[in-house]
Parts: structure tokens; sequence; C-alpha cells
């Protein structure tokens, strides 16, 4: 009988434990993108409102032209059109830190965060990666292709 009750008390214990860690989870919500701010902020309108994101994992670096280069690239992928956010987490001003998908049929569906890198106007932030490595492939293939930032040996 001690045993059934110290059993018992140790599965509400897990039990109790697993309910208070924060549940990380990939949610995908699909909407339209209303305004590119940025190369890598853009507002998407979803539930009846409208929603600051931000692509998560990379940066434009501080030079007015890749950042004019940067934020033309993303109106091009998905400004007017619907797209998929999975959310990754919050940023303290409330905006969403997000991967962004294009949701094209002519185009396919592709993460802007790394379209944005193969073509040359952004790099990943440092010591961040996705699961399989996309952000350092891209970055690999805008170099030795010489394209964006790292055309003419500019970086």
């Amino acid at each position: 009988m001690k045993t059934a009750s110290r059993l018992s008390i140790c599965i509400g214990l897990i039990i109790t434990l697993i309910g208070t860690l924060p549940a990380y989870t990939a949610d995908s919500l699909y909407g339209t993108i209303t305004e590119v701010k940025s190369g890598t902020v853009v507002f998407m309108k979803f539930g009846g409102e409208l929603h600051e994101l931000r692509l998560i994992g990379i940066e434009v670096p501080d030079d007015s032209t890749i950042q004019e280069k940067a934020t033309e690239f993303v109106s091009a992928l998905v400004l007017g059109k619907s797209a998929r956010m999975r959310f990754m987490g919050g940023a303290a001003d409330g905006a969403f830190m997000v991967r962004l998908f294009t949701d094209d049929p002519d185009f396919g569906i592709e993460d802007v965060a790394v379209e944005l890198v193969r073509a040359g106007w952004a790099i990943p932030n440092p010591g961040f990666e996705f699961k399989y490595g996309e952000l350092a492939d891209a970055e690999r293939e805008a170099r030795d292709s010489g394209r964006g930032i790292w055309a003419d040996g500019r970086r």
C-alpha cells in the first residue's frame, strides 16, 4: 500500500512539474502581408487584427542601400500576398518573432529569411541556426555566387 501511495505522489509531482514548464509550440497562422517595414519586419493581418512580425535568426547589415534592397526583396516575395507565419517567440515590444513562409502557387512555399540570406541581402545572426542548417547553406550559396553583400568583395 505504501508503494502505491508513493507512486501516486511521484506521478502527481511529475505531472505538476510538467505543467509548470513553458509550452514551446510552433503554431502556424495564415494571413496577408499588408506592409513591409524593412527586410526583417513586416505586418500581417490575421484574425481581424494587424500584427508586427520580425524574421527570426537574421539581420540586414546597417547600410542604407543594402537595407533598401532587402526591403524590396521581401516586398516582392510577400507584400499584398497570403503568407504563413510560424510563431517562435515574442519580443519585449510585443512583436512576434517568426519564421515567415511564402504561400504563392507560382513561387512555392519558401522561408523568407532563408531566401533573403540566399539573395545576399541578410546574414544569419551569430550563433543562430535553423534545425537543418538552412541559413548557413543559404549564406554559403550567396557568398559563392557573389550575390548582394557578397558582390564585388564587399564583405
